[in-house]
């Protein structure tokens, strides 16, 4: 996690409605040269901020098009740090990248460290050469991973994905030789869910590595040669905090609910992010990105009923949003699953940040001066080049999704 400064006492004794105030009259200040990028996980009062929203796949796309498109000089990523970064890189160097809250990681990310990830790779290689294995193994890294980690995918020659294009990037690995093996950074239950959508028996032909145990003395993570050898998708012990929540207990509870011969109502179907548990897709009735949820529900029929598998804040907008249409949604379990380190992004802060671009309280004593721009997220040259490579085939394989 990177530092991030206190803001003064100017930022967080503002009241909600006063900061809104100003954010908005900072963005008529800065005007076109200006565009606020805010993930579907953030809360209400930042999405009501942002010209642009999406899931990560779909924010990468705009990073990489809008600016292009118009006279922009900062994108204010209102994300997590990886997001941020991707951004950095599929824009321009004129554009800047801001995140204005530093400490805004992802946890995720940060369980696939760049050293863990090399010594894995040599280590996996070097068994494999020992079994006489003379096939390719091809590196695929989702998108909530570091910068570094996007450039040793590139540079040997894989891709990135994300939750809504896993399946096709997937299937393109599979197909980079006759004898393919994927390792699949850093969440294990994306892989495993997308193998077993490939057709892998991922009960036999898959196997985690777990850097942790590695430091513990074990040499592959936990797997063993021979697992090692069978496999066709080695996976990194890597999860969401949020969506490890969802149980199948949660899932149970619906069922049983939907099988009461007393309920008059519609069956609640039950619709899961892939970075669920297998247990937890395997029982739901269909699983997708943040997107293909969004996409899902919004196109239901009146009097549908869903129970819901991922981030409580855009479950709970969902559910507001279309309850006038009577279309039901509720979250699938009881319990706040939310994303801690998305919400480090706030009002106090995206006014900082803004403030800085319009030279607002930059002088020394506080009075008005310069303009700063605040929390620049710079991917270094040699890590951006090897990166875009594994994130622009990850493009490649994409159908760009349409702009709200």
């Amino acid at each position: 996690m990177l530092w991030q400064p206190s803001l003064s006492e100017r930022y967080t004794r503002m009241s909600d409605a006063d900061l809104a105030m100003a954010i908005s009259d900072r963005r008529r200040r800065l005007g076109e040269q200006l565009v606020i990028l805010g993930h579907h996980y953030q809360t209400d009062e930042i999405i009501r901020h942002a010209d642009f929203t999406g899931d990560s796949l779909k924010l990468s796309q705009l990073a990489g098009s809008v600016a292009g498109e118009r006279d922009v000089r900062w994108v204010v990523f209102c994300g997590v740090h990886f997001m941020a970064e991707s951004a950095d890189m599929l824009t321009s160097e004129d554009v800047q990248v801001i995140l204005p809250d530093l400490s805004a990681g992802c946890s995720m990310a940060d369980m696939a460290d760049i050293d863990d990830t090399i010594a894995a790779w040599d280590a996996i290689s070097g068994s494999l050469a020992r079994a006489g294995w003379t096939g390719r193994l091809v590196p695929v890294t989702y998108v909530n991973s570091s910068a570094a980690i996007k450039a040793f995918v590139g540079d040997r020659d894989g891709a990135c994905c994300t939750s809504s294009n896993a399946d096709r990037v997937f299937e393109w690995a599979m197909s980079q030789g006759d004898d393919v093996k994927i390792l699949f950074l850093p969440d294990q239950h994306l892989g495993r869910n997308t193998a077993a959508k490939f057709g892998i028996d991922v009960a036999r032909h898959t196997c985690v590595y777990d850097p942790r145990l590695t430091r513990q003395g074990e040499p592959f993570g936990g797997a063993t040669e021979e697992q090692l050898l069978r496999s066709q998708a080695i996976l990194w012990a890597g999860h969401c905090s949020v969506h490890k929540l969802f149980r199948p207990e949660h899932c149970h509870k619906i069922r049983q609910a939907n099988a009461d011969p007393r309920s008059r109502q519609q069956p609640v179907r039950i619709l899961v992010h892939p970075e669920c548990a297998k247990e937890v897709v395997d029982l739901a009735d269909l699983s997708g990105s943040t997107e293909y949820i969004i996409n899902t529900v919004r196109k239901s029929p009146p009097g549908s009923r869903w129970a819901v598998g991922t981030e409580h804040h855009l479950v709970d907008r969902l559910r507001r949003e279309q309850e006038v249409r009577g279309v039901e949604v509720r979250i699938l379990s009881d319990c706040q699953c939310m994303c801690t380190t998305m919400y480090r992004i706030d009002q106090p802060h995206l006014l900082w940040v803004l403030d800085g671009l319009c030279g607002i309280g930059t002088a020394a004593d506080g009075s008005d001066g310069a303009p700063v721009a605040r929390n620049v997220i710079t991917v270094a040259t040699d890590v951006r080049n090897s990166a875009l490579r594994a994130l622009s085939r990850m493009l490649e394989l994409t159908t760009p999704q349409p702009v709200n």
